[in-house]
């Protein structure tokens, strides 16, 4: 289905076989490619695009972290997206936008800051295929032994393709240990987030997560804290210490794949409940939202067809 899909390239709806960069575009070579992974959902209104507009200012906001020049206004880049959607004719799944040096290079720094868009469209299952997490299963994680990327070594705030790296090892080292995900500390021993994805950890029925800096600033993260002041959690960000794991009443993983993933057991700690009262309460109320059924979250999404 994948080779039929129509994908935006650099200011033009193209076929699927006709999105490629050569192998020694400065992009693939150095990891400079900017992305971000949005999801869509159906409504009764059709399908709508979630926080579009969060999305495109942090795409944005990568670019200038990297003295990337965009190609595209931010109208631009809303049409390019919500068009290639509707072009899909899929009702919900996934987004990846692309920024990238397409020019073949063998330097270091690109030849012009200029750089290319393009947008591809997947389904749940040719994303994350069949089998899929969601906050009804729930998952392990360990601690791993290496470090989220420090603030004062790259811009961690850039969704650039070489920072992953960091995400991918850790991600490694927790199968190979048997776990499913890995929980990142950061350089001074505190807790950030998972590999590629926010930790949130429920104490006292309230919403505790990692303050910014060290972290990534996630959508879903952010989402997640409105959705819980709105619905009368109280929620904390700041510096969270390890041991909070050994303490937490509930834990779980968010982003954009996956809303909420509860997390059952940490290292060799097994939590009571997974996912827990907290954890299923904001589950649903971001399952309504983006069902487009709750007025006062609305305005989060973005729709393929005006409504």
């Amino acid at each position: 289905m994948m080779k039929e899909r129509v994908v935006y390239l650099d200011g033009e709806y193209r076929s699927w076989d006709e999105a490629n960069v050569h192998i020694m575009s400065h992009s693939f070579g150095r990891g400079s490619a900017i992305f971000e992974v949005i999801g869509f959902h159906e409504t009764e209104a059709g399908p709508a695009v979630f926080r579009l507009d969060e999305h495109v200012s942090r795409f944005r906001k990568s670019a200038l972290l990297l003295e990337m020049e965009p190609p595209l206004t931010d109208g631009e880049l809303h049409e390019a997206v919500l068009q290639t959607v509707k072009r899909s004719g899929l009702g919900s799944g996934f987004i990846k936008m692309f920024g990238f040096y397409p020019e073949i290079s063998f330097k270091i720094l690109p030849s012009q800051k200029r750089f290319q868009v393009a947008v591809f469209v997947f389904s749940h299952d040719e994303a994350l295929g069949e089998k899929q997490d969601s906050a009804d299963k729930s998952v392990t994680a360990c601690v791993s032994q290496w470090r989220r990327l420090d603030p004062e070594t790259v811009p961690v705030e850039a969704k650039v393709a070489a920072n992953y790296v960091n995400g991918m090892v850790a991600r490694m080292e927790s199968r190979k240990r048997g776990f499913d995900y890995a929980v990142q500390l950061d350089t001074q021993g505190f807790i950030a987030e998972g590999g590629t994805e926010s930790l949130f950890l429920v104490r006292d029925g309230g919403l505790l997560t990692p303050s910014l800096g060290t972290i990534l600033h996630s959508i879903t993260r952010k989402s997640l804290l409105e959705i819980a002041e709105a619905i009368g959690i109280k929620t904390f960000t700041g510096r969270l210490s390890q041991r909070l794991l050994d303490e937490a009443d509930e834990i779980f993983f968010s982003g954009t794949s996956t809303k909420l993933l509860p997390v059952r057991q940490v290292e060799t700690r097994i939590l009571n409940a997974a996912p827990g009262p907290v954890t299923r309460k904001l589950s649903s109320r971001i399952e309504v939202i983006t069902a487009g059924r709750d007025e006062r979250f609305k305005g989060w999404l973005f729709h393929t067809t005006p409504t």
